[in-house]
């Protein structure tokens, strides 16, 4: 579920270039951030990225987040995309957040810390850089932009995007629409949650060969599988890069295919996301006009 930080000055609404969101990536090492095409699901110009702050103090963090939006407009009107920097808060702004969001509070924050739970973030967001932000968590806004863009687009159903990196993200979509907030990573097989025996991380830590990974990933699917029926998996992380080495080794009634936009993914999902929201509110102004 997504969430916007509601201020007075909803610029967003009477944009001329409603075909341009921006989107910014809160991780744990490093936050990013770019314009984005949401008629192409692509950047517009390369990505901003700054460290992430140690500790991952609220304030500092989204400090460093409307510091990401500053730099993504100052690139953007040095290349003329838009006239000048002001311009980027006329657009909608998506942010992930790695962890459980509804109404944009954080319910979850394991990689920040336990001091983010309870915290407005949406609101935050939406103070720090002046405008609305919509944020969502960082596994739906990746699994999103395959929706929108990427391997999961015009496929009706239910569709599952698992990113497999450090743990394992999930997002669940119903013809197209977001069941947010799925933590399907924690599940428990044969008594282990799953991440810890089946997220690539586990391939890295115990020395896996493709094979005795696959084996693992054959429980974790399978457990999916008859769970949800899915129409289609989708596998994300650094690792689908190299899907040919594993996905083949799966024996799955479900069609399972690779993620296609990798590691922008977060941000074009963000931005897709908040230009959705901007979208619903233009027309609830037009509605009430």
């Amino acid at each position: 579920m997504t969430g916007d930080g509601s201020i007075s000055d909803e610029r967003a609404l009477v944009s001329k270039k409603h075909h341009l969101a921006v989107g910014v990536d809160i991780g744990g090492s490093g936050i990013k951030g770019a314009l984005v095409n949401l008629h192409k699901g692509k950047l517009v110009k390369k990505r901003t990225r700054i460290p992430t702050p140690r500790p991952a103090d609220p304030e500092a963090v989204v400090d460093v987040v409307a510091d990401v939006v500053r730099s993504v407009a100052e690139h953007a009107a040095d290349h003329d995309v838009i006239e000048s920097p002001d311009e980027i808060t006329d657009l909608p702004l998506g942010v992930t957040f790695p962890g459980i969001m509804k109404s944009g509070v954080a319910h979850s924050a394991a990689n920040l810390g336990d001091h983010w739970v309870g915290l407005d973030v949406a609101g935050m967001i939406s103070q720090a850089t002046g405008r609305t932000a919509t944020v969502l968590n960082d596994a739906d806004a990746a699994g999103q932009a395959e929706i929108d863009f990427g391997a999961g687009k015009d496929t009706k159903g239910v569709v599952l995007m698992t990113t497999l990196g450090t743990g394992i993200g999930c997002a669940l979509f119903l013809n197209g629409k977001l069941v947010p907030n799925v933590e399907l990573g924690h599940i428990e097989i044969d008594g282990h949650d799953a991440e810890t025996r089946a997220a690539e991380s586990a391939r890295d830590r115990e020395g896996l060969d493709w094979r005795q990974w696959a084996d693992r990933l054959q429980r974790y699917y399978s457990t999916l599988e008859f769970l949800f029926s899915p129409d289609l998996f989708i596998v994300g992380g650094g690792v689908s890069k190299r899907s040919e080495e594993f996905l083949p080794l799966l024996n799955l009634d479900t069609p399972i295919v690779p993620a296609g936009l990798l590691n922008e993914a977060g941000i074009i999902g963000a931005a897709a996301m908040a230009g959705h929201a901007a979208k619903k509110r233009r027309k609830n102004s037009a509605g009430h006009g």
